[in-house]
């Protein structure tokens, strides 16, 4: 076999990346893998044909994170990777999102680029191995792309910004968790969550990744000169001049309707406008098929001029729904709205609105996360539900989408900063956000519902977080920066720009552009205005919900938190579980064991329950000490004496001597059976053989 490899390397941010390509998947268009120190990932993208009629791009994205890379086998009864998981879905977005907009313009071929983990080295994540494998896959495989891209993560480990933390400093450390993909002109996706950085300490995180990136980018370079692969041939469509130059005299009239107000009302007057368009423009046209064609022709024709006059609009200092670019449309808050949940608050912005809800579970709740990293678990995650009514639509309804659980994660990483320690607050935090309406920034209205919901539910968190979307139009020198985007903002502008935080600084950032790239000056703009419109919405929030609530729920888990004997948690469970499982039906409660310590914690919505319960434990684990006094129980007698359990499965033995003062003739003289009796310990030997007297409670008492 013919060697093809081609690789270049360079320690890049501390880290010895490498590139290769020509080894395996040669048929691909374009195929690399990537190596950060010890991880490493594979990614190939392949073109395949153009379908007719297709009026968007059909790009699909996938990344893989098979178990074999960390040298374990997956969970689960089939034994077999199954639906991806969390981590991946994200992976997948951070790519699609990254190269989506770098494609020529007017190119619809169908085109897959997938990625897989092929090694984990316990330190360096894959997913930006990923991502890298991925643009250079692109990159060198012919297909019309317009920049090189890089991606980079930069973390804060003490004080210092920091390229390609660890996992573990991720995990513990960092104060700052933040992907940037870029090229040589700028920044093109960002995804970040952050304990509370403040503008600067964000942007200047964002010029570190673009060094970075910089250098990523010419490692990529350099592949792709090695390669030299001839460009893709295809077919640029031409524009329809003839079309947009018919449907052009209908400017007018889509500007004098685009400012009616209310999104359905305005999209059925700019319907009203298309129609009478379409109809003008497909008259005389009888076969069937070829009306079809015209009228989905002129359909677009029509969408290109509505969107650009929309963007002419705000150029001109006229957003569709009346309002300044830096205007917030109006909040209303609804707290408390289901009673029986733990939390809940109907959080309306503008058409926006989310249902957002917080149920405090116990630690058997708690979410494991078993993937190439080292299992762990979650204490605190977030569900975000888009369903079609929010939108007045109708559709096939199946599990959560990956736009679905990009969202939940953005909220989740949003809040997850500004919550207590499980030390201090031990419950495990679930909140659901379900949008009700939609007319663009779900995601940030589950952010402000979800810091509310956590506040009524009595969640002690260090401040409230909002969450705002940016958006931007530019054309030419003329520049527009939106806060708090409607859909058709984000459909029609230029980027989508979602910003969290709590008063004090982000907690969470992500960037989506259908331009090049955007600059240093345009985000530091951007992030500004989106702290002045964060904390005008935090001040609505807070006049609706001004503190977390002093209490939890009567209808959430209340807890005991007791330490037994790390020795005893075996009795405590009992032969296949039979002693804790006969507690928690008794006491009506869940026990949770929390490590090999001892710690337990004991959860119910009884309190009196709780306390009997935790007590009880107390009780059945406590290691008898001489001198203390007990009501036991006797439990047999013999002829030598009587065994008295003084605790839940300790008993002790008291000698006939031991009984009363003076001389016993038989055990029944002084009990029987069933007969409650208080005694003293007098010796616990080496062996934990418990010796008891009730003839020195009698003379404890006469000596009193």
């Amino acid at each position: 076999m013919t060697d093809t490899r081609k690789r270049v390397e360079r320690t890049i941010g501390g880290r010895k990346i490498s590139l290769e390509t020509g080894l395996v998947a040669r048929q691909a268009n374009g195929s690399v893998i990537c190596a950060v120190d010890g991880s490493m990932c594979f990614a190939a993208a392949t073109a395949g044909g153009t379908r007719d009629g297709l009026d968007f791009f059909p790009l699909q994205v996938d990344y893989r994170e098979k178990t074999e890379a960390a040298g374990k086998i997956p969970g689960g009864f089939f034994k077999r990777e199954g639906r991806p998981n969390t981590k991946e879905i994200l992976t997948m977005r951070m790519i699609d999102r990254s190269i989506r907009p770098m494609f020529a313009d007017g190119f619809k071929q169908e085109t897959q680029v997938m990625c897989t983990a092929l090694c984990y080295d316990g330190e360096n994540s894959n997913d930006i191995a990923a991502m890298i494998a991925a643009f250079a896959a692109v990159r060198i495989s012919g297909l019309p792309f317009d920049e090189t891209l890089g991606a980079v993560r930069i973390g804060h480990v003490d004080g210092e910004l920091v390229p390609f933390p660890s996992d573990e400093d991720l995990r513990g450390n960092s104060r700052l968790n933040l992907v940037v993909a870029g090229h040589a002109k700028g920044v093109a996706m960002v995804e970040a969550s952050a304990s509370e950085l403040t503008e600067g300490e964000m942007l200047d995180a964002l010029e570190l990744a673009g060094e970075v990136i910089g250098e990523i980018v010419s490692l990529v370079d350099e592949l792709n000169a090695q390669v030299n692969k001839p460009a893709l041939e295809w077919s640029k469509p031409e524009p329809d001049t003839q079309l947009a130059a018919e449907v052009a005299p209908y400017r007018d009239e889509v500007k004098g309707v685009i400012f009616t107000s209310g999104k359905h009302a305005r999209d059925a007057a700019i319907k009203t406008v298309r129609d009478k368009c379409v109809a003008a423009l497909t008259a005389g046209i009888t076969d069937e098929v070829e009306l079809g064609k015209r009228a989905k022709a002129v359909k677009g024709a029509f969408s290109e001029l509505k969107g650009s006059v929309e963007r002419e609009c705000i150029l001109e200092g006229k957003r569709t729904d009346g309002r300044a670019t830096d205007e917030i449309r109006e909040i209303t808050i609804v707290p408390n709205l289901i009673p029986r949940q733990h939390g809940s608050v109907l959080f309306t912005r503008g058409e926006t609105q989310a249902l957002v809800s917080t149920t405090l579970g116990t630690p058997d709740d708690e979410q494991i996360i078993d993937g190439l990293e080292k299992e762990y678990r979650k204490n605190f995650y977030l569900h975000y539900n888009f369903p079609p009514y929010s939108v007045g639509e109708t559709r096939r309804i199946m599990g959560p989408g990956r736009r679905e659980i990009g969202h939940g994660m953005l909220a989740e990483r949003a809040l997850s900063g500004v919550l207590p320690s499980k030390e201090t607050f031990p419950y495990t935090i679930r909140i659901v956000s379900d949008i009700m309406e939609s007319n663009g920034s779900s995601s940030m209205a589950s952010v402000c519902g979800g810091c509310l919901s956590l506040m009524l539910a009595g969640v002690p968190i260090s401040q409230p977080v909002a969450g705002i979307a940016m958006g931007l139009v530019q054309e030419g020198d003329k520049t527009a920066i939106l806060s708090d985007i409607q859909g058709s903002e984000d459909h029609n502008g230029d980027m989508d720009f979602k910003v969290a935080g709590s008063g004090l600084g982000i907690t969470a950032l992500q960037m989506d552009i259908k331009i090049k790239g955007v600059s240093r000056q345009l985000l530091e703009a951007a992030l500004g205005q989106a702290c002045e419109g964060r904390r005008y919405i935090l001040r609505k929030m807070l006049e609706a919900v001004p503190q977390p609530s002093a209490d939890i729920s009567e209808f959430a888990p209340r807890f005991e938190a007791i330490k037994i004997p790390g020795e005893k948690i075996g009795f405590l469970i009992g032969p296949g579980g039979k002693n804790i499982k006969g507690m928690q039906e008794q006491y009506g409660v869940r026990i949770s064991i929390l490590d090999d310590d001892g710690h337990v914690q004991v959860f119910g919505t009884d309190s009196p329950q709780v306390t009997a319960c935790a007590e009880a434990i107390q009780a059945m684990c406590e290691t008898p000490k001489i001198g203390t006094r007990y009501t036991g129980e006797v439990k047999s007698a013999r002829d030598f004496g009587a065994f008295i359990e003084i605790l839940p499965g300790v008993e002790g033995l008291c000698h006939i001597s031991e009984l009363r003062e003076g001389f016993v003739d038989k055990v029944s003289d002084v009990v029987n059976v069933g007969d409650k009796i208080e005694v003293v310990v007098i010796n616990v030997d080496d062996r934990g053989k418990v010796k008891l007297s009730a003839k020195a409670v009698n003379s404890e008492t006469v000596a009193n």
